[in-house]
């Protein structure tokens, strides 16, 4: 491709101890791509995403945003750099409303001031408004305006994915980092999310990596894919050619098709 890349990562890698997690990870993504993240269990697939959003500061290597360097930055710089993520446990604010919880994600990009916070100054409240009014917009758009202000907790287990990644679009990301949305879902549940993905990234000329077990919904919606291994890229490819790569099928393809075969 042409174009410089959105997200870049060069040689990047991380250790506990004397244990290596990550290493020698390279990987470019740009402006508009839908790129799947592949691997066994503990491959170390979540921990990249970890390096990625500033949880975990990796020990070598380079991560960059648009040419701007991202190591050592916490979380919510991170996040105002432009990279927003969901978790592979839900993580919404159980007690909050849906309404309040995407209200949340629209705080850390306020433009009114702790000042007219404090003293109930007209900007707050129209900042208030403001998000408000946003945040609706973004809960229609994922069919979740019905429950606006119901507690998280109570939703259906598909709606709650629908609010955890609507949340995460209200941040206003150049990159969304989706971990396993289709974790726990039935098969309807699972084409519904793949609709909705799909949607999403075209509705909001989004960015989107993408790290899934579920190989139909990686292959069904992904133009890339990069393969993990102990830790270590072992393929990176179409979903075609990573489909009929020796080293996917040993490492992650044979390993279901083990499962598979031990339960028939």
């Amino acid at each position: 491709m042409g174009s410089s890349p959105l997200l870049k990562v060069q040689s990047a890698g991380i250790q506990f101890g004397g244990l290596k997690a990550v290493w020698d990870f390279n990987m470019e993504i740009h402006q508009g791509e839908l790129v799947g993240l592949i691997g066994p269990n503990g491959a170390g697939k979540t921990t990249c995403f970890n390096l990625l959003t500033g949880v975990y500061v990796p020990t070598e290597g380079d991560i960059s945003l648009e040419g701007q360097r991202l190591n050592g930055l916490a979380p919510y710089q991170v996040t105002r750099k432009g990279i927003s993520r969901t978790f592979q446990n839900i993580r919404l604010f159980n007690e909050l409303s849906v309404l309040d919880n995407v209200k949340v994600a629209y705080h850390s990009l306020a433009k009114h001031s702790i000042v007219s916070s404090i003293f109930r100054l007209p900007s707050h409240f129209s900042g208030e408004k403001e998000m408000e009014e946003k945040a609706i917009e973004f809960l229609t758009i994922f069919q979740l305006e019905p429950y606006l202000n119901e507690k998280a907790k109570n939703l259906p287990y598909g709606m709650q994915r629908r609010l955890e990644i609507a949340r995460a679009l209200a941040a206003g990301p150049k990159l969304l980092l989706l971990d396993e949305p289709a974790a726990g879902m039935n098969p309807q549940e699972t084409h519904e999310l793949m609709e909705l993905i799909a949607f999403v990234r075209e509705k909001f000329n989004l960015t989107i990596l993408l790290i899934e077990h579920d190989m139909k919904l990686v292959m069904g919606i992904c133009e890339r894919i990069y393969v993990l291994d102990h830790g270590q890229l072992i393929a990176e490819g179409t979903p075609n050619e990573i489909r009929n790569n020796p080293k996917v099928i040993e490492a992650y393809l044979g390993e279901e098709a083990a499962e598979s075969h031990a339960e028939s």
